[in-house]
């Protein structure tokens, strides 16, 4: 099989590493890709926006499956494009259409979905710059801290937990004013729901889903989860408390109604479904969904999976997924993020890596890497991930720690902290 992954970060590296691996595989196209995914593959330097652009790659290539790794596309519609282009109608896609990708498109919409369905979420409001006064209202009727969530996609940033009223009431004005542009023309407050966050992960084909490894990430740039979001600084899998009965909480309240409602509300969903959990006191809310799979939580939970993913994949676009059985490594996988100094604001990048060879027993994710006059130069904010499994989360750290000091860039820096509250 020829196949197509649609993306250029960690999480892309991962899918095209594991699809590698298969024996079903004939070629593996990656586009735009990153110096990582040219181990796997074949790299396309193409915009994945530019639908035109991926209808010429799947033509020319014989595709015979395309994988979207990151939301924008799906949220743009790139399955619905070739879904309804008479040239590649027939090319399965995993990834939904874009009614399906409004779970991740809109925070408004993904609320309105889970309280339909009576899925457990936080209690919310739902406000536009026309509705200020009752947003600034809603506010002060809410217990602090103040969750206020961009409506639409911002590439990870558009959360804000406020402690002061008069900040929220401030941040909600700014939000409403084009802070996150177009992505917050809403913004949805939330009751903060206070415990331990995980996502879990379904493959699902609209009838039946996997249940994939769950994975814990850390989102904050500073240690002790204090300053600025980021994209994801490390992540572990298994998270410990995420066995038994919490496990058979989520599957029973969050998953099946989330599959179950989707199929109801004739949304026919094909792909990915990462569900962003609180755990309180037990019970498991729902946070947010993803439309696709995580990033870093993707370096940790693909090498767990023992399967052949590919051969998953294929069961999925076959609608044959009830009958796959999944086979999970029981060791633990931790990944640590290195980052460009100034991450996750302003940051210099074609800063040359060099140590990649010298790394042992890890597993080295690129996520932003180029190449560039035959050397390995930092492309983004997150540079590359390093994961490494051993039987305890102490050990698949300790040799990812060790590994990261080997690896060198100018402003390297890494949260030395990765599991700390597990």
């Amino acid at each position: 099989m020829n196949i197509l992954i649609l993306g250029s970060g960690g999480r892309e590296h991962a899918l095209a590493r594991k699809i590698f691996k298969s024996p079903l595989l004939s070629n593996l196209y990656i586009a735009p890709g990153n110096a990582g995914t040219e181990e796997c593959g074949i790299n396309i330097p193409v915009n994945i926006e530019d639908f035109q652009a991926v209808k010429t790659i799947i033509i020319d290539k014989d595709i015979h499956l395309v994988v979207v790794g990151p939301e924008a596309p799906l949220v743009a519609g790139v399955s619905d494009f070739i879904k309804s282009d008479p040239d590649l109608k027939y090319i399965p896609v995993i990834g939904p259409d874009r009614k399906g990708a409004m779970l991740e498109g809109s925070k408004d919409f993904a609320k309105k979905f889970m309280f339909r369905n009576n899925i457990p979420t936080a209690r919310y409001g739902s406000f536009t710059v026309e509705t200020l006064q009752e947003g600034k209202a809603f506010l002060r009727n809410m217990q602090p801290p103040y969750v206020l969530k961009a409506d639409g996609l911002a590439a990870g940033k558009g959360v804000l937990i406020i402690g002061c009223l008069a900040e929220a009431e401030r941040e909600l004005e700014d939000m409403l004013k084009g802070k996150f542009g177009r992505a917050g023309n809403r913004v949805v407050i939330e009751e903060y729901l206070s415990g331990i966050e995980l996502s879990v992960f379904i493959l699902t084909d609209g009838e039946s889903f996997v249940l994939l490894p769950e994975a814990k990430d850390y989102k904050r740039i500073g240690e002790g989860d204090t300053g600025l979001n980021t994209g994801g600084m490390g992540a572990v899998s298994p998270v410990p408390f995420a066995q038994g009965d919490f496990l058979a909480k989520v599957g029973e309240r969050i998953i099946k109604p989330t599959v179950e409602g989707l199929k109801k509300e004739g949304i026919p969903y094909i792909g990915f479904i990462f569900i962003g959990l609180m755990n309180c006191g037990g019970d498991p809310y729902v946070i947010e969904y993803n439309v696709r799979l995580g990033d870093p939580e993707s370096e940790v939970i693909l090498p767990r999976i023992k399967s052949d993913l590919l051969q998953m994949l294929v069961a999925t676009a076959k609608k044959e997924l009830k009958n796959f059985r999944i086979s999970i490594d029981p060791r633990t996988a931790c990944t640590v993020m290195l980052v460009s100094g100034g991450y996750p604001g302003n940051y210099e990048k074609n800063k040359m890596i060099t140590g990649l060879d010298k790394v042992e027993d890890s597993i080295l994710f690129h996520a932003g890497t180029a190449k560039k006059n035959g050397n390995i130069v930092t492309s983004g904010g997150r540079v590359i991930a390093v994961t490494s499994l051993a039987d305890t989360m102490k050990e698949a750290l300790a040799i990812s720690y060790r590994n990261a000091e080997k690896v060198v860039f100018e402003g390297k820096y890494y949260r030395r902290d990765i599991g700390f509250d597990l």
